[in-house]
């Protein structure tokens, strides 16, 4: 059955814009993303195909190009729809005065949906004044799925710059253990020297994986 037999109500398209995009399923929100199904079934059909020989969305959208019978223009087409939705969320955080990350469960959430997915690792910094009101934040350093080369005198060089007096850091474990590492842990305690020498507190280190981000500031590692 095409998209345009299906009642008002079942069409993904009319259910987004009579009731929002949250009463979407996944394979709806994709459905819209798709515009038109592929081989003989409708977009719905498609994304549910899709969805369920990937083993889920977050397995549909981390799989690499040309896989799932995915075209080029449509992976494209996905993984801007995510960055989009990352840059959206950044741009209510970076350049404001009053910090909508009030508690460390409200920074965790931020946090993961920042840096959760990437196959690669990614160390962020969460830049703040005085008062602990966000300054700006950053994705200073990438690499590999192994680890990220991190440059303490790069982290104190934009401390500077923003005149900041407190730094979060965060990075992610594309493996999914948030589990902290060695070197985890060995880094931090560089660029908490590092920072020491300029005054700018480290007030903690979150690990995003799979579940929830780990805080190494709760788990007594700062």
């Amino acid at each position: 059955m095409k998209i345009i037999e299906l009642p008002d109500d079942e069409r993904p398209r009319e259910k987004l814009m009579a009731r929002g995009a949250w009463f979407l399923s996944d394979a709806e929100v994709l459905a819209v993303l798709l515009g038109s199904g592929r081989s003989g079934r409708n977009a719905v059909e498609t994304a549910c195909v899709w969805l369920r020989n990937s083993g889920g969305l977050r397995e549909l959208l981390e799989a690499p190009r040309g896989t799932h019978a995915i075209g080029t223009a449509t992976w494209c087409r996905l993984h801007a729809a995510v960055e989009l939705g990352r840059r959206c969320l950044n741009h209510h955080v970076d350049g404001t005065t009053d910090t909508p990350l009030t508690t460390p469960e409200m920074a965790s959430r931020f946090f993961k949906s920042q840096l959760a997915g990437y196959p690669f690792e990614i160390f962020a910094c969460l830049f703040l004044d005085n008062r602990h009101r966000i300054v700006s934040f950053e994705k200073m350093f990438s690499g590999t799925v192994a680890g990220a080369s991190v440059h303490p005198r790069e982290v104190v060089r934009r401390c500077v710059e923003l005149n900041a007096a407190a730094v979060i850091f965060v990075h992610n474990h594309p493996s999914g253990q948030p589990e902290p590492s060695a070197a985890d842990q060995a880094i931090t305690a560089r660029l908490r020297e590092s920072l020491d020498l300029i005054e700018v507190r480290v007030l903690d280190h979150f690990i995003v994986g799979d579940g929830t981000p780990i805080s190494m500031a709760r788990r007594g590692m700062l």
